[in-house]
């Protein structure tokens, strides 16, 4: 089992892993959770999947385990920035305006974390370590970019699992259910040691 960070630039030396990913996301969030998202081909996406973004992957033999996507709060393409931001302004009709306490950040050391997810057909006993995985991949993936805080729209169980692996995850905004599962925004320091 390995963790990715795909971006435009590198996807052509994965193969078919961002397509896979693209996949994935289509079984999580609109077979699974029914989540009315764009999609074409069984691959699901929206405006937020552009070269700005960066996505990790956590892979096994060319079967996407888990995938989370990247996007900078600098981020813009046409009227949009990034999901947190566009939904706390009304644009995004699927998310309440009022999922963030404060306004929404615009700072090149800031990230945002959405599209967080684990496929079913990982095994229970594998869970875990897929989990750890991911949020390791997060992390090292967003260091790398620059990122010193991550802000994202999380199901809330990610936190305990976070503090794990040495992550403080601060509450940002209210608990909200999509799908039934239980979601707040979430502030995480990358400063602090990762295990």
């Amino acid at each position: 089992m390995q963790s990715t960070t795909l971006s435009f630039d590198n996807m052509h030396v994965h193969g078919e892993l961002f397509t896979n990913m693209l996949r994935a996301r289509h079984t999580t969030f609109i077979d699974e959770k029914s989540w009315d998202l764009p999609s074409a081909d069984g691959m699901e996406f929206d405006q937020y999947d552009t070269p700005q973004s960066r996505w990790i992957a956590v892979h096994e033999l060319g079967t996407v385990l888990a995938g989370v996507r990247l996007t900078p709060t600098t981020a813009r393409c046409g009227m949009y920035s990034y999901m947190l931001r566009d939904a706390q302004r009304g644009l995004l009709e699927t998310i309440p305006d009022d999922l963030l306490w404060d306004e929404a950040p615009v700072a090149r050391h800031i990230w945002d974390a959405n599209r967080m997810f684990v496929s079913r057909d990982v095994p229970a006993a594998k869970r875990r370590s897929v989990q750890v995985q991911l949020i390791k991949g997060m992390v090292g993936g967003a260091r790398t970019l620059g990122a010193t805080m991550l802000l994202g729209l999380l199901p809330t169980p990610v936190q305990r699992l976070a503090t794990r692996v040495g992550l403080i995850l601060d509450n940002a905004g209210p608990v909200m259910e999509f799908a039934g599962v239980p979601h707040r925004c979430f502030t995480i320091n990358l400063s602090t040691k990762l295990h």
